[in-house]
């Protein structure tokens, strides 16, 4: 059985190669902001949600013998929901409003299979280091957090700026393993089932 990504994010795809996973890589193209426009004033677990589903369906009609995931996530700090920040400025300002306090990474899956489909979302607290300002300006330059959720990551240079976690670490990288696990077991399939499945 072939497991299909519905993203280009290399976080996601190492987690699952980490796993003897080897996905075939089809990064969904969808509209994140207009889906997070039509869902207004939604709760934050919703947005995540839906923006994994939007992935997965996108994909979905190309592998019709898979398992197709899609995810997403996005960083809940003091109330606001925060995305990718795409530039460097945007990352400094950022990381000057998030250091030293925690917040919420939420990361929703959407699975699609012949066997049916299975959502769930994955929270987990992150406590923010109080990272310096000549850090901050050199992370960000460093180019690595402009396209992560939250505008950080927590297995490279990013883990010098985080002081922990609370909850499943895979999911603050961008997808959940115990919960993947969780939601294959419930559609019939074995997590072994999709080891050393070469990329197509």
């Amino acid at each position: 059985m072939r497991l299909v990504l519905a993203s280009s994010s290399p976080s996601r795809r190492s987690i699952l190669l980490s796993a003897g996973v080897a996905p075939v890589i089809a990064p969904a193209d969808v509209d994140e902001d207009a889906i997070i426009q039509d869902l207004g004033h939604a709760p934050a677990a919703q947005v995540v949600q839906a923006l994994a589903t939007a992935k997965a369906e996108a994909i979905a009609p190309q592998y019709p013998d898979a398992v197709v995931l899609g995810c997403d996530s996005m960083l809940l700090l003091e109330g606001e929901l925060q995305g990718k920040p795409k530039t460097v400025e945007a990352t400094i300002k950022r990381w000057q409003q998030q250091r030293g306090k925690q917040a919420t990474l939420l990361t929703g899956h959407h699975l699609l299979s012949p066997a049916g489909q299975r959502s769930f979302v994955r929270e987990t607290t992150v406590h923010f280091a109080q990272a310096s300002d000549a850090d901050i300006r050199a992370y960000a330059q460093s180019g690595e957090p402009l396209q992560c959720a939250g505008a950080f990551t927590l297995e490279a240079i990013g883990g010098w700026f985080i002081d922990r976690i609370e909850g499943d670490p895979s999911s603050v990288i961008g997808l959940s393993l115990p919960g993947l696990r969780e939601a294959l077991y419930s559609l019939g399939f074995d997590a072994s089932d999709f080891w050393n499945h070469a990329e197509a």
